[in-house]
């Protein structure tokens, strides 16, 4: 008999089943140096705010700019739905939770009005910062020369999985390669989990890559449809990708780890295994500059047909200054989140992200429960 062919599996890991192993030599943190390309645009801080409606709108994107970040608008969203989306964003957040979709879902139906997507790019352009908008693949040949004529700095084309090679019944879908031929703006395509899918995007001349399939916290494809692979690995996969594109074409394209990131532990854990950058909804969409009113809520959740994504609720509870750069006197490592990845990079020996991403990673299930008894009777009282 011909022996069977099982399918094999292999091991992934996510940010609480790793740790960095401390290097041999230590910086202080101030001869650290971060920052992130994207074309020809410079970032201070490698953190992005996630294209969401309840994260990003055109003053939060100024605000995100003056700290030394990025935050994308999304162009598919209530921003370019409603002139004044204020009334409706107080009605989510006044809505119960099996309400609230039912209301996001009725919200959407509501066309996209071009006028509005001009409207915004230019709002956010008159506040000084760099514009960066994302569409949905299916929708980017229709609005990428109206974003690129309005001003924008970047686009971003995402969904939950993007790929190179798409199968369509139209007579031709999305080509990256062409959508470049004709804009001439940077553009961020994600998102990815996988060696073979990332480089294939890399090689239409993409700018950078978003990393993460159904981690973020108001995400439910994982429980809808079953796919995605922990943050940790994907990012690594996705690296061994850039790192061999680069070989390959002396071109440096960037990875952007989207999703699941809370503390500072995560984002050092995401650099650490290969990101240039980080990409975060729910963290910013618990400040005060965030439009949400404390709740927070998917790309996917306004789906008329398969919601995969729910509202969730994150209070409003700190400032984009204090998550970013503290001071804090929070110890669960939401706050200051770029002190933390100068510290941990410093402790490595890494002077840049490059460096840091060279750091020894290993398995270590008991990382956050190791010698934590105290702690953890403490938080049960």
């Amino acid at each position: 008999m011909t022996a069977p062919q099982f399918k094999q599996l292999r091991r992934a890991y996510g940010f609480d089943e790793v740790a960095i192993v401390p290097g041999e030599v230590s910086l202080n943190p101030e001869l650290v140096e971060l920052g992130l390309d994207v074309g020809d645009h410079h970032f201070d801080i490698p953190f992005m705010a996630s294209a969401m409606d309840a994260v990003v709108d055109p003053s939060f994107a100024i605000e995100m700019h003056q700290c030394g970040g990025l935050a994308t608008l999304n162009l598919e969203g209530v921003w370019a739905r409603y002139d004044d989306p204020d009334s409706l964003l107080q009605e989510v957040a006044s809505a119960s939770r099996d309400e609230s979709t039912s209301i996001l879902q009725n919200a959407y139906q509501r066309p996209i009005r071009e006028d509005l997507v001009a409207r915004r790019i230019q709002e956010i352009k008159e506040g000084g910062a760099i514009a960066s908008v994302a569409v949905t693949p299916m929708n980017t040949k229709r609005f990428a020369p109206l974003v690129q004529e309005a001003g924008a700095d970047i686009l971003v084309v995402q969904s939950t999985v993007t790929t190179a090679r798409h199968e369509s019944t139209s007579l031709e879908g999305l080509r990256f390669e062409k959508l470049l031929d004709s804009i001439h703006i940077p553009v961020i395509v994600g998102n990815t989990v996988g060696f073979n899918a990332t480089l294939e995007i890399m090689r239409t001349g993409v700018a950078g890559v978003l990393v993460g399939v159904g981690p973020g916290a108001a995400c439910t494809s994982r429980e809808v449809l079953g796919i995605g692979v922990p943050q940790v690995t994907a990012t690594i996969d996705c690296a061994a990708a850039r790192d061999f594109y680069y070989r390959e074409s002396g071109r440096y394209v960037p990875i952007i780890t989207d999703g699941g990131i809370r503390t500072g532990g995560d984002v050092c854990k995401c650099v650490a295994a290969g990101a240039d950058g980080v990409m975060m909804g729910s963290p910013f969409a618990a400040t005060t500059e965030a439009p949400g009113r404390g709740y927070h809520w998917g790309m996917a959740t306004p789906h008329a047909n398969l919601p995969r994504g729910v509202r969730v609720q994150v209070g409003v509870r700190t400032t984009l200054q204090k998550t970013l750069f503290g001071p804090t006197s929070r110890t669960d490592g939401t706050e200051n989140l770029v002190g933390a990845l100068r510290t941990a990079m410093a402790m490595c020996g890494a002077h840049n992200p490059r460096e840091f991403q060279q750091a020894e990673m290993v398995i270590a299930p008991a990382i956050k429960t190791e010698g934590k008894i105290y702690q953890f009777a403490q938080a049960d009282t």
